[in-house]
């Protein structure tokens, strides 16, 4: 891990570690909510932090920190998975609300390009991410309908609820 990437680790954690300790209060939005869950899955992940093994269902994947934050770089980090993940999902949601918009064939050509970015946060201490969707083949009427309709966006934009728990 080089020097700098350290030092940015280590300041980040102490902030962190101090707003844990003090009574700060952060604002809470009113997170969507679940009527049922139509599907569900699970991941386990093991090792070093974000460099181990993490494993759902019958998917394997060995993670390694990127270059950029003292790591090797030799393996997938969250950040690309939630990168194609959430472009995923986006192409998906326009595809649904497509036909509904009569533009179902504009929807078959979209391409969709996630760019997730992780660093500091302003806002609070310890990291955060940056999310930037940028669609081809598109018009803004599908492009905010796909946004609107995406879980992914829903729970960036609007909240999720996250339990956090011993198991």
């Amino acid at each position: 891990m080089s020097s700098l990437s350290r030092n940015v680790l280590r300041s980040s954690l102490k902030n962190f570690s101090a707003a844990q300790k003090s009574s700060l209060q952060y604002p809470l939005r009113t997170a969507v909510t679940l009527k049922n869950h139509k599907y569900t899955v699970q991941a386990v992940a093991q090792g070093k932090g974000r460099n181990g093994d993490v494993v759902s269902d019958d998917f394997k994947l060995t993670v390694a920190s990127p270059k950029e934050l003292g790591g090797t770089g030799e393996g997938t980090n969250p950040e690309q998975l939630f990168a194609m993940g959430y472009s995923t999902c986006f192409l998906g949601a326009l595809q649904a609300v497509a036909n509904k918009l009569g533009k179902a064939e504009m929807a078959k050509n979209a391409v969709v390009h996630a760019t997730v970015s992780l660093g500091e946060a302003n806002e609070i201490p310890g990291f955060g991410i940056e999310v930037e969707i940028k669609v081809e083949g598109i018009d803004e009427e599908l492009l905010k309908a796909g946004h609107d309709f995406c879980p992914y966006s829903r729970a960036l934009t609007r909240g999720a609820n996250v339990k956090v728990s011993l198991a």
